[in-house]
């Protein structure tokens, strides 16, 4: 069992002790990591929700009714995509809030040129997701993400709970033990929608332009950014 945590004032935080808490946490289930986060930061934690799956808006939003989930809404999302996210907002006791970017697709096309996705991928992301998320999160103390090592090489040594040092705030990772299996068993004992996309091939799923399905045996980030030097949004980088 997992000793109980001492909750802290939020302006307690800093690296050091996000260091000590993920060491109590680092094998504790999903569960009593949601359970700890709602009891330490309240209505000051928000969930980020890309609707690959609905996991997270089920663990938050059953132990924080009305939680705010973050969906940054790029402009570029598949249409199941946005289907998912509209699921889940009927199903589950969860607010969701859609991040913006400062412009829309057809501004930023006017302003830079189009197919910026496709000429420079790492300042399409800037603009419409790091910069939208970085407003969003300033007013909560701590956010939770899906992230999970088994997701790419560079997450191979996710911590449960680490400082943020870029937003200056709590980050809690409560699935990155996890691998697909026990994604798949979550979703399937709690009947949770599912996005299609996932199904036809789609393993990791971003934004339409810049995600492709994978074939058999490739590795499940092939199909992001495909064919460019990138395997990173940049929000999960540090």
């Amino acid at each position: 069992m997992t000793t109980p945590l001492t909750l802290l004032n939020p302006a307690s935080w800093d690296a050091s002790t996000c260091a000590e808490v993920d060491a109590r946490l680092t094998s504790a289930s999903a569960e009593h990591i949601a359970d700890w986060a709602v009891a330490t930061f309240g209505s000051r934690l928000a969930v980020a929700g890309s609707m690959q799956d609905t996991v997270l808006p089920h663990l938050l939003g059953t132990r924080l009714p009305g939680v705010d989930v973050l969906f940054l809404d790029t402009g570029y999302h598949f249409p199941e995509t946005l289907a998912t996210r509209d699921e889940a907002a009927r199903a589950f006791e969860i607010t969701v809030v859609n991040v913006t970017p400062t412009t829309t697709v057809a501004e930023q096309d006017a302003a830079l040129g189009r197919d910026l996705f496709a000429r420079d991928p790492g300042l399409c992301c800037r603009l419409r997701k790091m910069e939208p998320l970085a407003r969003a999160l300033s007013g909560y103390d701590a956010w939770i993400t899906g992230a999970r090592r088994v997701d790419a090489a560079t997450r191979s040594e996710l911590p449960v709970v680490s400082w943020d040092e870029r937003h200056g705030l709590v980050k809690i990772n409560p699935l990155a033990l996890w691998d697909d299996a026990a994604v798949e068993s979550y979703q399937e004992r709690h009947g949770l929608p599912r996005n299609p996309l996932v199904a036809q091939g789609y393993p990791s799923i971003g934004c339409a332009p810049c995600t492709r399905a994978v074939a058999p045996g490739e590795d499940p980030r092939a199909g992001r950014w495909s064919g460019q030097d990138k395997t990173e949004c940049g929000i999960h980088v540090t």
